[in-house]
């Protein structure tokens, strides 16, 4: 059975969220919906690919969308935060499936800009074309009865996005559990200091903002996944980023860390496809798709 998990509005303004684990990556996949309206947004939702065979499957999206059916929920937004590294956003199917727009932060355009270098694909990845809306830092757009906002949280990538609702905030590859810290800063155009910046601005929100991150992969003494925790409870416990915690010490923790890190086993698919919006390279004359993979640049 999925590991799907409720976590209820606490009133007027307040979303309902539930989070839906993806195994395979450790990804939580997140449902936000207005409880008056039943409308909802899609986050971080997953399109499963096979690192060994390249195969795909809709599995986890599936698992998303037949949650939206079963709570009687009207996807209207499909949104991801950053162009993932670890798994391939799931974002043009789900578009193709409900009609709802898609949409990302506006710096995916700089990101990709990076990676056709690194791809040497200079006519390729335009996420002008792929993506419905650009989200900018501090736009805000409405769900049913309720405002989100959109804040820029650069450190993970250089474009990751936070979405506000309320008193949830979906905060990406930021922060992890408190008992496992904080998320790498090591690709290109990541920053360890940036990533510190946009931890501070998160964690300056009210102690009982609940706060949902994008990766769980169990912790010692823990083997259950875990995705929500507060404002208050990061800062009194998280491991890498507690009140006290020094701007150098978590810079000089977290690139130590970082620099102990292999790359993600999908990443270099996985963003090949992420920053087309979740689509694959267009097939060629045998009907087939290929991906380019770059050799000794990592």
């Amino acid at each position: 059975m999925p590991d799907i998990r409720h976590s209820p509005s606490s009133g007027p303004g307040s979303p309902d969220v539930w989070g839906c684990y993806e195994p395979d990556t450790g990804s939580i996949q997140y449902v936000c919906a207005c409880p008056a309206t039943k409308k909802a947004a899609l986050i971080d939702v997953v399109w499963g690919l096979d690192p060994k065979s390249y195969a795909t499957d809709t599995t986890a999206m599936d698992q998303v969308l037949d949650l939206c059916t079963r709570e009687g929920l009207e996807v209207v937004w499909i949104l991801d935060t950053h162009p993932h590294a670890d798994h391939v956003m799931a974002s043009a199917r789900l578009k193709e499936r409900t009609g709802a727009p898609n949409a990302i932060g506006e710096r995916v355009r700089d990101i990709a800009g990076l990676w056709r270098e690194i791809y040497h694909l200079t006519d390729a990845l335009d996420p002008e074309r792929d993506f419905d809306r650009l989200f900018a830092d501090g736009e805000t757009f409405e769900l049913g009865n309720l405002s989100v906002e959109v804040e820029l949280t650069p450190g993970h990538t250089l474009g990751s996005i936070t979405f506000h609702a309320g008193d949830a905030s979906f905060v990406h590859d930021t922060l992890m559990m408190p008992d496992m810290g904080s998320t790498r800063a090591d690709f290109p155009g990541g920053s360890a200091a940036e990533l510190w910046d946009s931890l501070q601005s998160i964690l300056f929100r009210p102690p009982g903002t609940r706060l949902f991150v994008g990766h769980d992969y169990g912790a010692e003494g823990r083997d259950e996944p875990a995705w929500e925790a507060t404002v208050a409870e990061h800062l009194e416990r998280n491991r890498h980023v507690r009140a006290g915690t020094t701007r150098a010490a978590f810079i000089a923790t977290r690139e130590a860390r970082d620099a102990t890190l292999p790359l993600p086993n999908r990443m270099l698919a996985a963003l090949q496809i992420n920053l087309r919006g979740g689509r694959l390279p267009e097939a060629e004359a045998d009907g087939h798709h290929y991906l380019k993979i770059p050799v000794g640049r990592f």
